[in-house]
């Protein structure tokens, strides 16, 4: 058999080390994850409750069209059921318009370093990536302008940006919104939207109607906790939404996510809540990493990136023997930084203990 160039270039996503991997390899009880960004509350109850009462009908295929949970969501957000995608996760949506929109050979420009699932999919569908550098850890608008030429399909943007958790501010984003061709589809992933303290972020919801070839991607795994279920959604005009729609898989999203999800949306409580505790965390570790000398860059999102003064992957393999998953960002071409979601208080607390014996003395990181 012979296989795409393409898929034989390809490298695997890195995923995250699972805690039962950790305990049997180094022989540790007590393990805290704080590599995936995930929510350290766990699900929210009113989404367990709805979980939990779906179970009796996993002998019936999901609802293909997610007919609630679309009209739950255009509810809450103000937007026609006809404007909304569902999917195994935002991933699978920003991969079905790919596979939608995207024409092989042409090309793709994206922010690197950014989500590296974007680069990947490209990839895998036959398209040429074009990959602009950040500029000051933020995605550099007008360099990815400036990309722009006859071939250029699509622009994929993370706002805020993974794994810098950095955003474009508003005025950036609207005259870069206003320059682009009409032919050109921009894919917006919103996916951490929710964490964003700072009033002058753009919001991807205030632009469907901009007259612009746009669509926005959401998921329920961070802020809502269901990371496991794989439930996100994209937000665009209802014609493009009917044009991936025709691509889709009629199953896609299974009867406990979509259930999950909206359970998850009936409870604000428990949303507010994650919110209060991830900024109340970020602002105790990025007060004691200040005061270590550590060099971070200011976060909007439920994660930090730190440079440490040692190879990133020397203090990953540290810190996981002292029961502490962190993310090496050696993948994305930042060898001195590693990356580290917000967690419980004590979890902080023990991550930034455990931070302090693998440095092993007081240090002054500068910004390069």
């Amino acid at each position: 058999m012979k296989i795409k160039k393409s898929i034989l270039a390809l490298i695997p996503y890195p995923p995250g080390k699972p805690i039962e991997e950790l305990t049997r390899e180094y022989g540790i009880q007590s393990v805290i994850k704080l590599a995936s960004n995930e929510n350290p509350l766990g699900p929210s109850p009113l989404a367990l409750r709805a979980i939990r009462k779906a179970l009796s009908q996993l002998h019936r295929y999901p609802d293909g069209s997610g007919y609630y949970l679309k009209q739950s969501l255009g509810r809450f957000l103000g937007v026609s059921p006809e404007q909304i995608l569902l999917g195994n996760g935002s991933n699978e949506i920003i991969e079905l318009a790919l596979k939608t929109f995207l024409k092989p050979g042409f090309e793709v420009i994206s922010p690197v370093p950014s989500f590296l699932v974007y680069e990947k999919a490209v990839q895998a569908m036959g398209g040429k990536n074009i990959l602009v550098p950040l500029k000051r850890f933020t995605i550099d608008l007008e360099a990815i302008r400036g990309r722009i030429n006859p071939r250029t399909q699509i622009i994929i943007i993370n706002n805020p940006n993974n794994p810098t958790g950095t955003i474009i501010k508003r005025k950036i984003w609207e005259r870069f919104l206003s320059s682009i061709p009409d032919r050109v589809l921009i894919l917006l992933d919103e996916a951490y939207i929710d964490f964003v303290e700072d009033p002058d972020c753009p919001n991807g919801l205030d632009y469907l109607h901009s007259g612009k070839n746009l669509i926005v991607f959401r998921t329920f795994s961070k802020a809502y906790g269901l990371a496991g279920l794989r439930i996100g959604y994209g937000l665009t005009r209802p014609e493009l939404a009917d044009y991936i729609n025709r691509v889709r898989q009629p199953f896609n999203v299974n009867s406990l996510a979509q259930a999950g999800a909206l359970g998850a949306l009936k409870d604000q409580a428990f949303y507010e809540k994650t919110l209060s505790l991830v900024r109340a965390g970020k602002k105790a570790i990025e007060g004691e990493l200040a005061r270590m000398g550590l060099f971070f860059v200011p976060s909007q999102t439920n994660y930090i990136l730190i440079k440490v003064p040692q190879k990133a992957q020397v203090v990953y393999e540290a810190m996981l023997k002292k029961g502490i998953i962190i993310r090496s960002m050696k993948e994305y071409g930042l060898e001195e930084y590693i990356r580290v979601n917000i967690g419980l208080p004590e979890e902080n607390r023990r991550f930034l203990r455990a931070l302090k014996q693998v440095l092993n003395r007081k240090i002054n990181i500068r910004q390069d």
